[in-house]
């Protein structure tokens, strides 16, 4: 049997859609900030800046225009609050998921000896999509009850009406072997992306500091370029932090590595009834709230 994202209800494919709309929006917001920031400093630093002409005065309403940009967009992200949907989304939509696998293939506390595990499912579901309506999460089901969906789909009840070595292989084929996949790309782009951002702060930084160095011994005059340089770099700095790429990659790979142990266990040693609480601590693994942890706490 094959189970996919297409088999999870239509609440998380909302909840899902949500968070990559808010978090390209609050990425972007971020990304013109910055570039704004950088083409603010470029006027002032061009030799005819200083100069009385309509082309001097043109670059500084250039430069007033992009700080007013940078105020505006400022004032835009606190209003749309892109960056806190985002992630509030995003836990919904992966808690929705990783509760629809607990339930499809016996995973605790939906285990084979549980009496009424629908309404179980049902109730544990209210209880964590409560505590996110609690911190902000805007939750959808009333504005959806026109399309309907069920929250336990045909696929998710058929998955769990399979033997063990069913679902068992299904698990590990269709969640945790797809989620290894998807921490080691994500390792290996933020690896990509630490590199490149990192390595365009250093080409940034050395010819600003091969301007300063004459000036700072009296053996030459001070370059406007040095600002715009600094501010480059900062931008360059402030993106890779923003996009966390150094503790990802750290949070990315021991996650991997805890999936590839667990995938060995599941597919060697595990017994049935070990299973339910097997699957439980494989989807506290990859849980966001895990991969944050990791990548606070992770030196």
């Amino acid at each position: 049997m094959v189970f996919r994202n297409e088999d999870l209800p239509a609440l998380f494919h909302h909840t899902d859609a949500v968070a990559v709309a808010r978090q390209r929006e609050a990425v972007n917001t971020t990304r013109v900030q910055l570039a704004l920031l950088v083409a603010g400093a470029v006027p002032t630093a061009l030799p005819w800046s200083g100069q009385d002409g309509p082309a001097a005065r043109l670059l500084h309403v250039v430069a007033v225009l992009a700080y007013l940009g940078v105020l505006f967009t400022t004032y835009l992200a606190s209003r749309r609050k892109a960056k806190s949907h985002w992630q509030l989304n995003r836990s919904a939509a992966e808690f929705i998921k990783s509760l629809c696998w607990r339930y499809a293939v016996h995973g605790s506390p939906f285990d084979t000896a549980t009496p009424h595990p629908e309404a179980l499912f049902a109730n544990r579901l209210e209880e964590g999509l409560q505590e996110l309506r609690k911190v902000g999460w805007s939750d959808p089901r009333e504005a959806m009850a026109e399309s309907g969906g069920a929250v336990i789909t045909d696929a998710m009840r058929a998955l769990r009406e399979k033997a063990f070595t069913v679902r068992k292989e299904t698990y590990v084929r269709d969640r945790l072997i797809e989620q290894r996949r998807w921490y080691r790309r994500r390792r290996l782009v933020s690896r990509r992306g630490a590199l490149v951002w990192s390595g365009a702060v250093v080409a940034l930084t050395l010819p600003a500091l091969a301007l300063s160095v004459p000036a700072a011994f009296g053996a030459g005059r001070s370059f406007g370029l040095t600002g715009v340089l600094s501010a480059a770099g900062a931008a360059c700095l402030a993106w890779n932090e923003t996009r966390r790429h150094h503790p990802l990659i750290s949070a990315h790979s021991l996650v991997e590595e805890d999936l590839e142990s667990m995938q060995a266990a599941m597919e060697t040693t595990l017994t049935e009834r070990q299973w339910p609480v097997a699957v439980f601590e494989t989807e506290r693994i990859v849980s966001p709230e895990h991969t944050d942890w990791l990548a606070r706490h992770r030196t």
